[in-house]
C-alpha cells in the first residue's frame, strides 16, 4: 500500500513527474495520483487505516465534492458487467418519457446474450417505460435493455452515445461494445469512470429514485403482474447481507468474465459517499458487498481527516456545480413513496425551437413509433442492428 505524503504539489492530469527544481505552488491542490498503481491515501493525524480488500480495482470519493479520498488502480481498465447499466441509463433515460407505452417486437429482443438476467420482458406486450427501467434498475434485465435501446435508436448507436456521453463526463477508461453490459470483447470500464456515472446518476431525480427503488411490480404475459425486488443485497439486506445504513442504491453486476461488480452510494450526517469495487479475489459472492461496506465505513470516518487523491471531476471541462445531497435532499428515495417524475426529460431544444421535452411528450401521446421517429430525427440516421 503506497500511502501518500500529504504535501501539495502541483495538480495535473496525467499524473507526470514534477520538473526538476521546481516546487509545489502556494495553495495548489495535491498532484492526483489516480493513474498509478497499488493504494493510494494522503492521511492526516489521527486518521483511519485503509481497509485491506481483494478487489482488483476500488474507489472511495466524496459525491459533493468529486474529490477521491482513497483508491486503488483506479484506472485499471477492467469489464465491468451490468454496471455498465449506469451509463446506459444516463445516456437514454433524459430522452424517453416515463409514461410512454410501447408494444415489444420480436425484433427488439434480438440478440439478448445466453445466460442473461431477465427480468421476463414479453414479445407483443406493451409496457411503459417506467417498467422498462423498473427491469434495469432492480433485475438487471437486459431484455428490458434491449427494448429501451431500440427505443433511443439501436443497439450499436446506443453504444456510441453511451460512449460520448461518458467522454463528455470525463469518463476516458470505456469502451462499450454491449450497452447491458454482457461481456464482449473490448469492453472495458473502470472504477474511476463508474463512480463518476454513478455520482452523475444521483443528480437525476429519476435515476436517483429507479436506483434507490427495492421492490416494484412488473406487468406479466397474461395482464397481471408480478413482484421483482432489487438484486443490490446492501440495498435490500437479502441472502444473509445487513442492508448499509443510508445506503441510497445505484447498481451490482456480475459475469464470469468481470466477477461481482459494484457501485453503490450512502448518504450520513449530510455527506453523500460513492464507491466502486471491482472483482474481489476472496470472499465469495457477497465479498463485494461486505468490501464496499469497508470502504464507506472508512470513508465517513475518514472524511475531513485525508487529503484528495484525485478529482472525479478531474477530466470535465465543466464540473457540475450541483452537489448531490443537496438536490436528493428532502426527495423520496423509496420507489414505492415516490411520485412519478415529469415524462418529459430530455435538454436542448429540437429544430423548431421549442424545448425537446415539450417536442417529446407531445409525441409521446400520439405513440411509441411517433417517438421513435422523432429521436431519429433528433438524433440522426440509425444503423441497422
Amino acid at each position: 500500500m503506497a500511502l501518500a505524503p500529504a504535501a501539495a504539489t502541483a495538480d495535473t492530469r496525467a499524473d507526470p513527474a514534477p520538473s526538476p527544481g521546481t516546487g509545489p505552488r502556494a495553495g495548489a491542490p495535491p498532484a492526483s495520483l489516480l493513474y498509478r498503481s497499488g493504494t493510494h491515501v494522503r492521511p492526516r493525524a489521527g486518521a483511519p487505516e485503509v481497509p485491506e480488500l481483494s478487489a482488483k480495482s476500488w474507489l472511495v470519493a466524496d459525491a459533493g465534492t468529486g474529490t477521491v479520498l482513497a483508491a486503488h488502480d483506479a484506472h485499471r481498465r477492467l469489464p465491468p458487467a451490468s454496471t455498465l447499466k449506469t451509463l446506459f441509463a444516463l445516456t437514454v433515460l433524459p430522452a424517453l418519457p416515463a409514461g410512454l407505452r410501447h408494444e415489444v417486437s420480436e425484433r427488439d429482443l434480438r440478440g439478448i446474450g445466453p445466460g442473461s438476467s431477465l427480468v421476463g420482458v414479453a414479445e407483443n406486450r406493451t409496457y411503459e417505460v417506467s417498467d422498462l427501467w423498473n427491469g434495469v434498475f432492480l433485475s438487471s434485465g437486459n431484455d428490458a435493455v434491449h427494448v429501451l435501446a431500440s427505443l433511443g435508436g439501436g443497439w450499436r448507436t446506443t453504444a456510441e452515445r453511451m460512449e460520448a456521453k461518458a467522454h463528455a463526463l470525463g469518463a476516458r477508461d470505456t469502451r462499450v461494445e454491449s450497452p447491458d453490459g454482457y461481456d464482449a470483447p473490448g469492453q472495458v470500464s473502470s472504477a474511476f469512470d463508474l463512480a463518476v456515472f454513478g455520482r452523475a446518476g444521483l443528480r437525476n431525480p429519476e435515476f436517483a429514485r429507479y436506483c434507490a427503488r427495492t421492490e416494484a411490480r412488473f406487468p406479466g404475459r397474461d395482464g397481471g403482474s408480478y413482484g421483482i425486488r432489487n438484486t443490490n443485497r446492501l440495498l435490500t439486506g437479502a441472502d444473509g447481507v445487513e442492508p448499509y445504513p443510508g445506503l441510497i442504491g445505484i447498481k451490482n453486476g456480475y459475469t464470469s468474465n468481470a466477477g461481482h461488480t459494484l457501485v453503490a452510494a450512502a448518504r450520513q450526517d449530510g455527506r453523500t459517499l460513492v464507491v466502486t469495487v471491482m472483482h474481489p479475489r476472496s470472499g465469495g459472492a457477497h465479498a463485494v458487498y461486505e468490501e464496499a461496506r469497508s470502504l464507506l465505513d472508512w470513508g465517513f470516518e475518514a472524511a475531513g481527516r485525508v487529503d484528495p487523491v484525485g478529482s472525479l471531476d478531474a477530466l470535465r471541462d465543466r464540473p457540475d456545480p450541483v452537489d448531490p445531497p443537496d438536490a436528493l435532499r428532502d426527495r423520496p428515495l423509496s420507489g414505492q413513496q415516490a411520485e412519478p417524475a415529469p415524462a418529459p426529460v430530455a435538454r436542448g431544444d429540437d429544430r423548431s425551437g421549442r424545448p425537446v421535452s415539450w417536442t417529446i411528450a407531445g409525441a409521446a401521446v400520439l405513440g411509441g413509433a411517433v417517438v421513435a421517429l422523432f429521436l431519429r430525427l433528433m438524433w440522426g440516421p440509425v444503423p441497422k442492428d
